[in-house]
């Protein structure tokens, strides 16, 4: 290919990156959590409407939060918060309901626990925790703004009070109220549209100034690159069972130890 060709390409390549970007929505998980990215000013807006906190303060607002699990499933939050009393908050945004699964919250709550304790310490140091799902529809379909979760006594309806939340909130909800405005928010496109003048000021920054754009389009292209290995390494899963099948590689144990080969 020529350098010309390759010049156009590239340029293409940009122009459909800019025409995405105009089209991000702050429902798009990853529009938000990099336009969330030590943003504790928005996180604070947030989270004081949602949890009707209006003191809530975050201290500090890790996006895409790797939890390892070395023996089953790792998870990666969106955004996992502490506020100035120690809480914790697991922000997850979902456009697709499969998404939004209750035992997803379920597990993504029993990973924060896991990991917020040190080996040895009292069981009762564990901080109170949130696990919100902001979702782009009504996935509990009652037409309510906010879904909260509670452990209960079933005979009495007392809550356990066992310091573990899950929260749903209804992206799709309108309605001239604070979450209303801010669900509104969430779905605009378009800075000037939007109710919260915070909020707009941040969007606007990665889709109309020329720093916020460049940041966005490099977080497009890690995508792709990301992408594109995943695809490589599933490629190549594939091929090889397709080979253990064929009968071309087989599974052969070493005399000692427990790891597994594969050979010709």
């Amino acid at each position: 290919m020529g350098r010309l060709a390759v010049t156009e390409q590239i340029d293409k390549k940009h122009q459909e990156d800019l025409q995405r970007l105009r089209g991000f929505r702050l429902l798009d998980d990853d529009f938000l959590t990099k336009c969330f990215e030590e943003d504790t000013t928005n996180i604070d807006l947030i989270l004081q409407i949602i949890l009707e906190k209006p003191d809530l303060k975050v201290l500090d607002v890790p996006t895409q939060v790797f939890m390892e699990n070395l023996l089953n499933r790792s998870v990666r939050f969106d955004i996992l918060a502490t506020d100035n009393t120690g809480t914790k908050v697991n922000v997850e945004i979902q456009r697709a309901d499969k998404g939004a699964g209750r035992k997803r919250a379920r597990y993504n709550s029993s990973m924060m626990d896991a990991n917020l304790l040190k080996k040895g310490e009292d069981f009762d140091k564990l901080p109170e925790t949130w696990v919100i799902f902001i979702t782009e529809n009504d996935v509990m379909g009652k037409g309510l703004p906010l879904y909260p979760i509670e452990r209960c006594f079933l005979e009495t309806g007392e809550r356990f009070e066992d310091g573990s939340h899950i929260l749903y909130v209804n992206g799709a909800y309108r309605g001239d109220t604070p979450i209303g405005k801010l669900m509104h928010d969430f779905s605009c496109t378009n800075a000037a549209d939007m109710y919260y003048r915070t909020l707009a000021d941040r969007v606007r920054f990665f889709k109309e100034s020329k720093e916020g754009i460049l940041i966005m389009c490099k977080v497009m292209e890690d995508m792709r690159k990301e992408s594109l290995q995943e695809g490589i390494k599933e490629g190549a899963i594939n091929t090889a069972r397709r080979m253990l099948a064929d009968g071309i590689l087989t599974l052969e144990k070493p005399q000692s130890g427990n790891v597994r080969n594969i050979s010709c």
